[in-house]
């Protein structure tokens, strides 16, 4: 189905901008437009996210004390593995009663997302322009991005959710007075002269502002980064199949095609994998560090 950009006469740059433009409920202006939602993303974010935990529910309903099925198993290996990662690094034990089930939630949700990357980049968009009819949104098919971690937004949003989490826990932890306490003492300390003390305390403000700020974008903007990348590699090799013909050419073309994206596709399941890995324990990590005092 990569050909449909050739056969509507599109270049390559027209296509790959196409599949990169999202579903919105309308067009933003020039300037930042809050009020501009990307309907793509939280479509397949949502639909995913009910797959999975309908899928854990499913497990949790069916589960035996005797011999367990093979899906029983696999999702008794992802519990075990998440709680002993959330057992070394969240150490208050009635957190981890809510702490470990979100991290387990998080790393299959993520996966689900990210593996929307494995489908066909024309194949959901033609269907949709399809089932539209001449409503759709673009001539030759619609606008629709399938992969809700390559989209920005999506992905600041789970990790702006992580940074709440942590706030909340700083206070439930530590209590409002000794985490305003500490957000003026750490990491450098205090003074008993109170104009070294109040300079320390700014800068100690500041430096806990940054780490907030620091830790929740670089969160969001990994995931995105990988899986944004990933979507881009999965066009270019797409057009590779779109631009085959009769002839000798076009056949080496195909053959490349097919080769690459098979090859590609193998090496992005770990990368699938890994990601949502990576931002599983860091948001245990940093829940974590909301526990601990310095």
């Amino acid at each position: 189905m990569a050909a449909e950009g050739a056969e509507h006469g599109l270049s390559a740059g027209e296509y790959i901008l196409h599949h990169l433009t999202f579903w919105q409920n309308h067009t933003a202006g020039s300037v930042v437009d809050f009020s501009v939602v990307n309907l793509d993303s939280l479509f397949y974010g949502i639909l995913l996210g009910a797959i999975a935990c309908f899928f854990l529910w499913r497990a949790a309903r069916k589960a035996t004390s005797g011999v367990p099925g093979r899906f029983q198993a696999a999702v008794e290996i992802l519990v075990e593995m998440v709680d002993t990662e959330a057992k070394g690094i969240v150490h208050n034990a009635e957190s981890r009663k809510f702490v470990a089930p979100l991290a387990l939630i998080v790393f299959i949700w993520i996966i689900l997302m990210n593996a929307m990357d494995l489908l066909p980049v024309d194949l959901l968009p033609a269907i949709w322009q399809g089932l539209n009819g001449a409503a759709g949104h673009d001539p030759h098919h619609a606008y629709m991005r399938v992969v809700p971690t390559a989209d920005l937004s999506m992905t600041m949003g789970l990790s702006v959710a992580v940074l709440l989490l942590c706030l909340f826990y700083n206070v439930k932890i530590k209590g409002a007075g000794g985490w305003a306490h500490e957000l003026v003492t750490a990491p450098f300390g205090t003074s008993k002269n109170p104009v070294f003390a109040f300079l320390l305390g700014i800068v100690n403000l500041a430096m806990q502002l940054v780490e907030f700020v620091a830790k929740t974008v670089s969160h969001g903007m990994r995931l995105f980064g990988n899986m944004y990348a990933g979507e881009l590699l999965f066009l270019l090799i797409a057009m590779l199949g779109g631009a085959f013909t009769l002839s000798v050419g076009g056949f080496v073309l195909a053959a490349l095609h097919i080769f690459a994206g098979t090859v590609w596709a193998i090496f992005h399941i770990l990368i699938i994998v890994l990601q949502a890995f990576v931002f599983m324990m860091l948001t245990l990590v940093y829940v974590g560090q909301a526990h601990d005092a310095h």
